[in-house]
């Protein structure tokens, strides 16, 4: 029995990574050279212009790409708004009154479609972003694989259930990524992303009150007037899961987790005595080491679940199918 468990396993091993590699075989980072030659810089002067006005929209568009991915894929899902007869997944618990950054992405479609009606994706432009978003931070840049097609559904049960609750332990989070085709590496780089970027008060206020032999006094002291311990009081207030650089995409995230300055619990299970440890240590004393692995895992992640060649479509308003 044990062993036919471990031949199922290693199946569905092999599974993922030939479906990544056929993925990555259909996109390619010169995807637009011919068909839209502009695209790219339309992109990054959009996001620069967002992040310089406002720091924390870096975070945001890095999280659109991240909750779209894990939802059904890479397919720009996570953009398509509620209308009579479809329900998006805008209002699904981890993305109500939390996701941000739709008119960011608006205004891109808009010049992209003045500058080449319908040929860039709309998840395309969430993965172009998220990448110039880091950058535009001090971040790692990567060669982005482009081509996704954009999808015409959405799932408000999978936004529901697929994406990772910040209430999750170290063992359930690597799974959650493993469903995804995900390494524990991987989740831990990625979660590095929480190096900019804000949390609600809802969903760290279990462990400001509950855990307290994990969470460093003087944060808790700094972070209790925003968020009361009464359930439903300050639940939207937001707090910097960086505390010590929070518009600057670093390492000071993992710094932090040594000192028990994780603001989520999910977060502070990347160190606390389990697997993950020797890996975070790794990142608090090495940026470049950090960045390499977060890029790679940005790249894989980008590559979830992506419809390409004549599947799917190409949105001409990215909250809407055609």
């Amino acid at each position: 029995m044990a062993s036919r468990s471990r031949q199922t396993f290693a199946w569905c091993t092999m599974a993922l990574l030939f479906a990544a590699a056929a993925v990555s075989a259909q996109l390619s980072t010169d995807f637009y050279d011919e068909t839209c030659p502009d695209a790219m810089d339309i992109i990054e002067s959009a996001v620069r212009a967002a992040v310089s006005k406002e720091s924390r929209m870096g975070a945001s568009l890095l999280r659109l790409h991240f909750h779209d991915c894990f939802v059904n894929g890479c397919d720009g899902s996570v953009l398509l708004d509620d209308a009579p007869g479809f329900t998006g997944e805008k209002t699904a618990k981890p993305n109500k009154n939390s996701l941000r950054g739709f008119e960011v992405v608006d205004d891109i479609k808009a010049q992209l479609e003045d500058a080449c009606k319908q040929t860039v994706s709309c998840a395309d432009i969430l993965a172009v972003a998220a990448r110039d978003s880091v950058v535009a931070l001090g971040g790692p840049t990567w060669d982005v694989e482009l081509g996704r097609r954009d999808g015409t559904t959405a799932s408000l049960d999978a936004a529901n259930n697929d994406l990772p609750a910040p209430t999750l332990d170290l063992g359930d989070l690597i799974k959650a990524f493993a469903k995804k085709g995900l390494s524990a590496t991987d989740m831990i780089a990625l979660s590095g992303g929480h190096t900019i970027g804000q949390a609600r008060c809802v969903n760290f206020r279990g462990r400001l009150y509950n855990e307290t032999s994990s969470l460093d006094a003087a944060l808790a002291s700094s972070l209790k007037p925003r968020c009361p311990s009464t359930a439903g009081a300050g639940d939207d207030n937001t707090s910097p899961l960086d505390p010590s650089t929070s518009y600057v995409f670093d390492n000071f995230y993992y710094r932090n987790l040594l000192r028990n300055k994780g603001v989520l619990h999910s977060d502070q299970q990347l160190f606390g005595g389990g697997s993950a440890d020797a890996q975070t240590t790794a990142y608090a004393s090495d940026m470049a080491g950090f960045f390499d692995d977060f890029r790679d895992a940005m790249v894989k992640m980008g590559g979830i679940g992506v419809v390409t060649g004549s599947g799917g479509q190409v949105r001409v308003n990215c909250r809407k199918a055609n």
